[in-house]
């Protein structure tokens, strides 16, 4: 199993249209092959940090689902209402590795 966190900074006159566009790609992603959960959530210790928390079956699954055609259209809609960029870490039994 993968473990992924993913956390993005938020500019805090997008946050409502961040997290509004982020739920049309959960609900494609929990159609993917693999995805065991996949949610998204404001920190609890910024309100401008979105942090995604996801499950995949494979690193296969985990490759398909950043390459799935929804993940694009995300990346394109949230590029402008990011301070910064989106920091992911990927948690197996064997290793934690930071992208």
């Amino acid at each position: 199993m993968i473990y992924v966190i993913a956390t993005t900074p938020m500019k805090p006159e997008n946050k409502d249209a961040f997290i509004r566009g982020h739920k049309a790609c959960i609900a494609e992603t929990h159609k993917e092959k693999g995805c065991l959960s996949y949610e998204g959530h404001v920190s609890v210790n910024d309100p401008n940090l979105y942090v995604v928390v996801e499950r995949w079956e494979t690193r296969d699954d985990l490759t398909a689902h950043s390459k799935a055609p929804h993940m694009k259209v995300w990346r394109e809609y949230s590029a402008d209402m990011k301070t910064g960029p989106t920091v992911i870490e990927i948690i197996s039994d064997a290793k934690v590795q930071k992208l």
